[in-house]
């Protein structure tokens, strides 16, 4: 098949799967940047039982594969009458995992702060909160733009995740599987999905670089 007419019978499809793909994305790095910022402030707090639960969170979210995470989630969790539709399951899969990554992340950008800071802060009287949300996200977050702009190509990429349920509407690599399981798309079917993960990729690097030029601290 050309790829005219691959174009021409499948285009549409090949739009909104990119559109999903876009959703997916979204949604999951809001997600994992929330629950990535809650788990770096509790690893963090003066409470050690949250900190030990803050690092294995980490340690258990970091090291478990997505396709293990969505497996479980969905042929695991009905035998404990825990039944979630095949879209969250791909959700939570593609939040708590990039948390964890989300999380080491700030942790880096926390070391850049200067020590003298933390303790300015302390000696103006600022509680942990204060002190965490007005001083230490604020320039962690300035300091690991780069690193959450990987961090989001990553988790597009892990959306991908999303090929291995019967989901509607379809993301970009399973609409090659639906295309191929009907025409002889063949190749061409994988590389049109390949150039727009791709051309997203390159997109979502270049505002990533602009931004983190925009915001950097010069120390």
């Amino acid at each position: 098949m050309s790829l005219s007419v691959l174009l021409s019978k499948y285009g549409s499809l090949y739009l909104q799967a990119m559109l999903t793909t876009w959703r997916l994305t979204a949604i999951s790095f809001a997600g994992a940047m929330v629950i990535g910022l809650v788990i770096t402030v509790i690893r963090v707090c003066p409470i050690v039982p949250l900190r030990y639960f803050g690092d294995i969170y980490v340690q258990i979210f970091r090291n478990i594969p997505g396709a293990a995470m969505l497996i479980l989630l969905v042929y695991a969790l009905p035998y404990l009458n825990m039944n979630f539709s095949y879209e969250a399951c791909v959700l939570i899969s593609t939040i708590m995992i990039p948390s964890a990554f989300c999380s080491e992340h700030l942790m880096s950008g926390m070391n850049t702060i200067p020590v003298g800071q933390i303790e300015a802060a302390r000696a103006l009287g600022f509680s942990f909160l204060q002190m965490i949300f007005r001083i230490v996200i604020p320039q962690a977050l300035r300091s690991c733009v780069l690193p959450l702009t990987n961090l989001l190509v990553a988790t597009m990429l892990t959306t991908s995740l999303a090929s291995q349920v019967p989901m509607r509407p379809r993301e970009l690599t399973a609409i090659v599987s639906y295309i191929n399981t009907r025409d002889v798309g063949g190749v061409l079917a994988f590389a049109i999905s390949a150039v727009l993960y791709c051309l997203t990729a390159l997109v979502l690097g270049q505002l990533g670089g602009w931004i983190d030029r925009r915001v950097r601290i010069l120390r």
